[in-house]
């Protein structure tokens, strides 16, 4: 539910989380869906629930690894075009001071601020250099210090949680030897974590609950009833052929 704007009390922001958010999503809906379109695609295609169960752990771990070694370096390389720029930018304000105070206060007339206060603020800022490479820092490159992401948490975080996204589809097929009820089971299972992602995110993002859980689950289940079918088409061609 959406917060209440005519609400006194005062509500804390999200917190050191909130960077992270965006690879515990990603993460544990991505080991859901892509684990569930897996065992899906090849319990259509006909195999029996021992492969499948092989097929879905060589998925889970590979997802697991794909995941983090993705999210580590992509994480280090952001980070590393933002160390470079804020190098750059504080020989730009040792070299350049004038030009750097004009697009300061450019970025902050963007932002609303206005005459008289305007000029005041910027030669506030351009008194104190860590203040002036800090905005611009900010501003230009949007790089604070406090959302900036470690690669090793991100690359936990994706890595572990898309192997707990995966268990759900793969756990049923250890229990049943029939690949109807295996995939059943999994539907349900999975469908139940595609509702619970969904409606957990709004507790950081203040949406519907039911709405968010019950849209990533109906995108979840249709991917998987395609990936079914998908697999059903392929055995159907090599059996015809």
């Amino acid at each position: 539910m959406d917060p209440d704007p005519t609400s006194n009390v005062y509500e804390p922001h999200i917190g050191d989380s909130r960077q992270y958010m965006r690879d515990i999503i990603l993460g544990v809906n991505d080991g859901l869906i892509s684990t569930f379109l897996l065992v899906s695609g090849v319990v259509g295609g006909g195999m029996d629930a021992t492969d499948v169960l092989l097929i879905g752990l060589a998925g889970a771990l590979a997802g697991m690894i794909s995941m983090s070694i993705g999210e580590y370096l992509a994480t280090k390389a952001q980070g590393e075009v933002f160390d470079a720029e804020i190098a750059l930018e504080k020989i730009h304000l040792r070299d350049h001071r004038e030009d750097e105070k004009d697009q300061l206060k450019e970025m902050l007339a963007n932002m609303g601020l206005e005459e008289p206060g305007l000029d005041t603020v910027v030669n506030i800022i351009n008194d104190n250099d860590e203040a002036m490479l800090n905005m611009h820092a900010a501003l230009e490159f949007g790089v604070v210090d406090s959302e900036r992401r470690s690669p090793f948490a991100a690359a936990f975080a994706s890595g572990t949680l898309f192997l707990a996204g995966a268990a759900p589809s793969i756990i049923p097929f250890a229990v049943f030897d029939d690949t109807t009820t295996s995939l059943l089971a999994a539907a349900v299972l999975v469908g139940i974590g595609l509702f619970f992602v969904g409606a957990i995110k709004t507790l950081q993002t203040k949406k519907r609950w039911s709405t968010s859980g019950l849209e990533n689950l109906a995108l979840g289940l249709a991917a998987g009833v395609l990936s079914f079918y998908v697999g059903k088409g392929f055995d159907w061609l090599i059996t015809s052929f």
